[in-house]
Formats: structure tokens, C-alpha cells, sequence
């Protein structure tokens, strides 16, 4: 029952995320050759043109769009719009491959408590914000009990499972 109370849908992880797409060929280009995904099997019994991609333990589900025309068209960069986001170990690798490809990014820069977290945001060929940072530089704090750190810790991210511990740890030093 506990445990159903900080999981009542006893989610486990982030298994897709799908895209219309206004050319499968290009998305599929994109995030194989840009962000690293590889194609893997896909249903036979879908009847419609799609793609299934998967790497860094997430599924990318490509969907053509029945009417590409009408696709809201690409917008200017906002790290303020809906995104995804990626973590990588070197900003600077990624802005060199950017700048190789030329494809237009722009950079942020997010401080906490003197943590840095490096920022690069850019579209995907259907205007989906990607953002790639090291996000993993700030460690994540929960705004809830300790109670409530049992679920947190059924998911498979060691790091931040470690990095909640550490901070449990220091507030139960402090009090």
C-alpha cells in the first residue's frame, strides 16, 4: 500500500517519446546522425509509416504526419518552449559537432548555489526543442519528505539516487 501511495501507476521509466514528423527520411537522419539513436524493430501490424529508434535507454517513435503542410512551422530557439533533453559528458564536443553541421543553437548557463549546469538548445528538422546539457551537475532534491525517497530510489538513476542520499545525509547532520 506504501507503496502504491508515491507510485499509484507503478511507473518504472520513461519508455518513448513520439514525434510527428514532416519527413521520416530527415528525422530519421537527425537522430541518428546528430543525437546517437539506432532504428530498431518496429511492429509489422502498424499500418501506418513510422520508425522506432532507441539509445541512452530511451525509445524515439517517429510518426509521419498525414499532412506534413500543416505541421506548425519552426519558431526561433526558446529554452522556454517544450523540449527534450539529453545530458552529455562535453558541452564543448557538442557545440564543435553543432557548429561542424552548422545547425543554429543557442547557449545558456544555470547556476545553483555556485553549480553550474551548461546549456545548448536547438531544433530537430520539425522544430522539437533538443536541449543537451550536464544537467547531472546539480544534484536533484527532493521537495518532500524523506518518507518519500523509497520511490525515488526504484528508479534505475544511481547517481541521483546517490546524490538524494548524500543530501538526507548532510540535512541529518545539520539538525
Amino acid at each position: 500500500m506504501e507503496d502504491q501511495m508515491g507510485n499509484p501507476l507503478q511507473l518504472k521509466s520513461l519508455n518513448h517519446i513520439s514525434l510527428v514528423c514532416r519527413s521520416m527520411e530527415k528525422s530519421i537522419d537527425f537522430y541518428e546522425n546528430i543525437l546517437g539513436f539506432f532504428p530498431v524493430k518496429r511492429p509489422s501490424s502498424f499500418n501506418f509509416n513510422g520508425a522506432w529508434l532507441f539509445n541512452y535507454g530511451i525509445g524515439i517513435h517517429l510518426l509521419q504526419s498525414d499532412d506534413p503542410e500543416a505541421m506548425p512551422k519552426i519558431g526561433d530557439i526558446n529554452p522556454k518552449d517544450n523540449h527534450i533533453s539529453f545530458q552529455s559528458e562535453s558541452i564543448v564536443a557538442v557545440e564543435n559537432r553543432l557548429k561542424q553541421l552548422k545547425i543554429e543553437y543557442m547557449k545558456g548557463r544555470v547556476e545553483e548555489s555556485g553549480v553550474y549546469v551548461d546549456q545548448i538548445f536547438f531544433h530537430d528538422p520539425d522544430g522539437v526543442m533538443i536541449e543537451i546539457c550536464n544537467c547531472d551537475n546539480i544534484p536533484v532534491v527532493p521537495l518532500f519528505s524523506e518518507d518519500n525517497v523509497s520511490s525515488l530510489c526504484n528508479c534505475n538513476v544511481q547517481n541521483q539516487q546517490q546524490q538524494i542520499q548524500q543530501v538526507i545525509s548532510m540535512e541529518q547532520k545539520i539538525q
